[in-house]
């Protein structure tokens, strides 16, 4: 059924960026997704112009706002489980010059989200083979190039504590499950080498939209400060 059209494209926006940001952060839904879904929830099947919808960006600030009201409690922590997850695997995956990017990165992660690595290397093929040999199966797929040129080659599996093989990965193993309650999806993106100098470029907010161990390793450290 369709509805009039309002007659204000700013309020519009900022109706469908709040419902998109309550389906991501309740449902763990996708930004496209969860604004296609929120439009159709507050226009019906109107089709709807791009002027209309809000952008990523704003999205992002109405979750950022959604989990300051209604999970300030559990979210941070799930946060910083997940950040250290990503610091495990990106140590493992050093050789291959991984970058942490995705909601585990800008601080927005809940529960469904999972872990996007995007590795930087002379040979792609090598990063499936040190998994092989370490005993991970996982599944093989291809995701959109950050950069648009196309897709890249992408592996991802359940992590449940499998890997990488140490005392620490035990211990946060444990903690995940009793957070979460579930495994964690891990994302692998298969780049070249080339291709990181342009990885490293800011987006249209003027932030690096990936970042190496190090700088994770720094996010968990301010947060557990300002905490």
């Amino acid at each position: 059924m369709s509805r009039r059209m309002p007659s204000d494209p700013a309020r519009l926006r900022e109706e469908i960026a709040q419902a998109a940001a309550r389906m991501i952060a309740e449902d763990g839904a996708d930004y496209a997704t969860a604004k296609r879904k929120a439009a159709r929830q507050l226009l019906g099947d109107v089709r709807v112009a791009g002027e209309w919808l809000p952008d990523n960006v704003m999205i992002e600030e109405e979750v950022r706002a959604y989990q300051a009201l209604f999970q300030g409690e559990n979210q941070p922590r799930i946060l910083a489980l997940l950040r250290r997850l990503a610091v495990l695997a990106m140590d493992d995956l050093s050789p291959f010059r991984p970058y942490l990017a995705g909601a585990v990165l800008n601080g927005t992660a809940t529960e469904h989200s999972d872990v996007y690595i995007q590795c930087f290397c002379d040979s792609p093929k090598d990063v499936a083979l040190h998994l092989l040999n370490a005993s991970v199966d996982f599944d093989t797929s291809e995701s959109r190039h950050f950069a648009g040129k196309g897709d890249v080659e992408t592996l991802s599996f359940l992590w449940r504590g499998q890997w990488p093989a140490s005392r620490e990965t035990r211990l946060l193993a444990g903690e995940v499950r009793e957070a979460l309650g579930a495994p964690v999806g891990i994302h692998i993106a298969l780049y070249d080498a080339d291709d990181e100098r342009g990885a490293l470029r800011a987006d249209a907010t003027g932030r690096v939209p990936r970042a190496d161990a190090n700088a994770v390793r720094a996010l968990i450290d301010k947060a557990a400060a300002d905490s």
